[in-house]
């Protein structure tokens, strides 16, 4: 009884299922989510499965949603051999509706009427960092080796992460505090490409929050993830509202980070690319060129998140940085 074995399932409870991705009733009216594409990469047939899930729950009186899997690793990110091919042929509509959609998903993964619970294990990189912080509330098995990598590859997180990190930072300052130390750890923890090697790490990092529940053996976290949208279905689960209260702190915050990251750049630690992608994610998360501190609402960075993801897009540099990164598996200095 305390285990879930998704093989064990696959010829009884699979309710739905493309070529991406599996819905399984997992039983106590809980539907599961399982992505299988290659190293469980992030594309539009498993945007669909969770967007159909998330639907099937809504209207079918469904308790809530797990997401997650038992292949040896969660998600390794975003489809980066498609989104290569869509920069190379210059195709910035269909990049923009790629990008736009994913932002969706994650949206919906936060704003729906049941409970979703992600539950990330093994490698969690990237786009399958930003959902998992997305999630009313995440089972994390201890290994879990998560963060946000996509500067590595010349891009910035596109997918709704650098906004939830922007929020994260806003609601944990308090009132005279200095904001700009939480805003230079954020920041560095996106740019430098930092991943956490364990749940407890991620806590440290902010992909994850102090809430969220670790599970130590790993052959229990989706009973574990089960258990948490029971939970949260008993409390009387509500509906969040969008923000519109985020804190950036504009040019105050801009002229912070850009003169340490022009240091890191004199002193030999960075590439000249290296400071242009990172002035793309200061310029996102201060709020963009704002007088001074501002309230802000989570469409208004999901757009210049989107804005910054597309320019780089066009830019040779990062399409050589992706070409490298899935040749030979390592980032390129460029």
């Amino acid at each position: 009884e305390d285990l879930i074995i998704l093989d064990s399932m696959r010829k009884t409870n699979v309710v739905w299922k493309n070529s991406g991705s599996s819905l399984f009733d997992l039983g106590d009216g809980v539907l599961g989510v399982e992505f299988h594409t290659k190293m469980n990469a992030i594309g539009g047939e498993v945007m669909e499965g969770i967007h159909k899930g998330i639907d099937m729950a809504e209207q079918q009186g469904w308790k809530g949603v797990v997401i997650g899997n038992q292949a040896p690793n969660f998600s390794a990110g975003a489809n980066l051999a498609m989104v290569m091919m869509m920069g190379f042929e210059q195709e910035f509509d269909e990049i923009d509706f790629a990008v736009r959609a994913f932002q969706n998903t994650n949206m919906r993964v936060r704003y729906s009427s049941i409970p979703v619970v992600v539950a990330p294990h093994g490698l969690t990189l990237g786009g399958g960092c930003e959902m998992t912080m997305h999630a009313d509330h995440v089972v994390a098995a201890a290994e879990t080796y998560i963060g946000l990598v996509e500067v590595g590859v010349g891009l910035i997180p596109g997918g709704a992460g650098t906004k939830e990190f922007c929020l994260r930072l806003s609601d944990s300052f308090i009132e005279g505090d200095v904001e700009l130390n939480g805003l230079q750890k954020s920041f560095l923890a996106i740019g430098q490409a930092k991943v956490a090697t364990s749940a407890y790490e991620a806590i440290d990092l902010g992909v994850m929050r102090k809430s969220d529940t670790i599970s130590v053996n790993k052959s229990h976290q989706l009973k574990d993830a089960k258990s948490e949208v029971l939970r949260l279905a008993a409390e009387g689960y509500q509906m969040p509202i969008q923000r519109t209260d985020i804190r950036v702190t504009g040019r105050t915050g801009l002229g912070t980070i850009y003169a340490g990251a022009y240091a890191m750049y004199a002193a030999g630690y960075i590439t000249e690319y290296d400071l242009f992608i990172a002035k793309k994610l200061a310029w996102i998360m201060c709020g963009g060129d704002l007088t001074g501190t501002q309230f802000v609402s989570e469409q208004y960075l999901l757009d210049l998140e989107r804005e910054a993801f597309l320019s780089l897009m066009g830019e040779k540099r990062t399409l050589d940085r992706i070409q490298t990164m899935l040749k030979t598996g390592k980032p390129l200095r460029n």
